[in-house]
């Protein structure tokens, strides 16, 4: 497998190191850890997300105004290690308290948590909000269980904007969490994606093959099926997210596609206009739509389809400006997505 790195011991440290020779105007890197800040920090609620390396841009990519405020950086596919995410949050804490918002998988939470419990010896007061957003892998009433993939974008965002306002850190971890429990997620992988230094990839599918609601490190999905054409992938894939959300019709709901590395922006695109003949049909009313590939797996093949459920609250918050070196958003008048 062909990959451009040096050594493999040292892809994460090296990506940082390229990042912030790109964006050392507006971010600094946190001391002896791999966690990046922005430089512009407020006088407000610090919002923190992170996670394993090799999901680029995402969680590094996602530090700006109305985002996050800081990022700590695990190796590829691993979580950030409990130091890494103390310092961070010791870096961005202004005395307002630190939110803490990252994908449920066990090694996050674990780190996370261990995080949080030191910052208490260091008077910094923390929360924490879940993304949980993909419904293939576990049922409803399993919900916590659930892991967090492309909707990460959708609650940061959310988060960012809360702290943004100046709201206290108990009032953003509630919008936050309420932007996480209406985001929906489901994906496909088409071909596996790569891991730097290793020989073979992490899953086999066969030429003709996909995998429905696979994760993004290679989690086993739904099921497996021959490849079908994009409209009817598309269908499958979105009756399984309102069925899942209960979003129904009048209902306001954002949409972002999400490539997982390989896809191609093409394809992308005839997947969203899919899904949006689809809602309209319903008449789900679609208050924006963002065709991207934020949340990736190292070129693995396939897409995400995520829905955030709005109410006036969380498009307010949806709506407000945001800046990052990878992720914009102007404020704009709404009408709607024709």
């Amino acid at each position: 497998m062909k990959k451009i790195i040096n050594n493999p011991s040292h892809v994460v440290q090296e990506a940082i190191e390229g990042f912030m020779f790109a964006y050392s105007d507006s971010m600094t890197k946190v001391e002896n850890v791999n966690g990046i800040i922005r430089k512009d920090l407020q006088d407000k609620v610090a919002v923190i997300t992170g996670g394993g390396s090799g999901h680029e841009p995402l969680f590094l990519g996602f530090v700006g105004d109305g985002l996050a405020d800081g990022a700590a950086i695990g190796n590829v596919f691993a979580a950030p290690t409990p130091n890494t995410v103390q310092e961070v949050a010791k870096a961005v804490d202004c005395g307002k308290g630190v939110l803490f918002v990252y994908g449920n998988y066990a090694g996050d939470v674990l780190n996370f948590d261990m995080a949080a419990e030191l910052l208490e010896f260091d008077d910094i007061q923390t929360k924490t909000v879940l993304v949980a957003d993909d419904v293939a892998s576990a049922p409803a009433d399993r919900k916590g269980d659930r892991r967090g993939i492309a909707g990460d974008v959708f609650v940061l965002k959310i988060a960012g904007a809360a702290s943004g306002k100046g709201l206290s850190l108990d009032e953003v971890a509630r919008v936050t969490q309420k932007a996480a429990d209406q985001t929906f997620s489901i994906g496909v992988a088409t071909s596996p994606g790569t891991i730097p230094g290793e020989t073979e990839p992490p899953f086999v599918l066969g030429d003709d093959e996909i995998e429905l609601g696979m994760g993004i490190h290679g989690e086993p999905g739904l099921k497996r099926t021959k490849l079908m054409k994009a409209d009817e992938l598309t269908d499958e894939l979105v009756d399984k997210l309102l069925e899942e959300s209960n979003i129904q019709a009048s209902d306001e709901a954002a949409v972002y596609v999400n490539g997982l590395g390989s896809t191609t922006l093409l394809e992308l695109l005839i997947v969203n206009r899919r899904v949006a003949q689809l809602l309209k049909k319903k008449g789900i009313q679609i208050y924006d739509m963002d065709v991207n590939s934020y949340c990736t797996t190292q070129e693995m093949g396939g897409f995400s389809i995520s829905l955030l459920k709005l109410d006036d609250e969380l498009k307010e918050l949806y709506d407000a400006p945001a800046s990052s070196p990878y992720y914009n958003k102007a404020q704009k008048s709404r009408e709607g997505v024709k």
